[in-house]
């Protein structure tokens, strides 16, 4: 099974220009909080450096006219929604044009009943592990027998991986859970919002298979 790659809280546009020619599917840019947050200009320096691989722009609480005035003016592809976006924003986001990725954050079982009613109205939905006080970023992983029993709820469905991920778990963690896409963001940085360019390639490497295009 093919395995597509997301780098996200990118912050430099020469991070974004090194995950685009590694092979990156999607790229993303933080604008809901912590470390990584971007400003307007950040983002549109990001996505003119990808060289068209799609950016998507990780909101929180922020209301659909705000996530579409900053998607179109920094030149954004889709929406990953934290938070407690519901269904309906998800439908007048993609009525819009954007990808939508909807997020379900998981700290136990319970947790998975969620993912149902993330699917509707999403292009995929992306799961990660729920961490105190923390929206993401945070390098911490979701247990494999969890994540396996979100891809079994999900079938049918895109769903991408995330949490905890590096170049050094990612193929085992993908062979393993079988999402379509893997998200790292702190797996692949030097500090907080800067990224490595060589644990770029890497990771890149170790999810997506070696290429001569890489």
């Amino acid at each position: 099974m093919a395995v597509e790659a997301k780098i996200c809280g990118l912050t430099r546009a020469q991070d974004a220009a090194a995950a685009a020619a590694a092979g990156a599917s999607y790229l993303g840019v933080v604008f809901a909080s912590g470390p990584r947050v971007v400003t307007l200009q950040q983002a549109a320096d990001v996505a003119a450096a990808g060289a068209g691989v799609p950016v998507l722009g990780v909101f929180g609480d922020q209301p659909v006219p705000e996530i579409l005035r900053l998607a179109r003016g920094a030149g954004l592809a889709g929406a990953q929604l934290h938070g407690n976006s519901p269904r309906e924003e998800a439908r007048l986001l993609r009525e819009q044009g954007l990808l939508v990725w909807r997020v379900v954050r998981i700290a136990g079982p319970a947790d998975l009943d969620r993912l149902e009613e993330a699917a509707l109205d999403a292009d995929a939905v992306l799961v990660e592990p729920r961490v105190a006080q923390a929206a993401g970023g945070t390098g911490v992983s979701l247990d494999h027998a969890v994540a396996r029993e979100a891809r079994a709820r999900l079938s049918g469905r895109r769903m991408v991986l995330a949490g905890g991920l590096t170049p050094e778990t990612v193929g085992a963690a993908a062979a393993l859970v079988r999402p379509e896409v893997v998200d790292v963001s702190s797996g692949v940085e030097r500090l907080p919002g800067i990224k490595d360019p060589i644990r770029i390639a890497a990771f890149l490497e170790a999810a997506l298979g070696p290429s001569p295009n890489r």
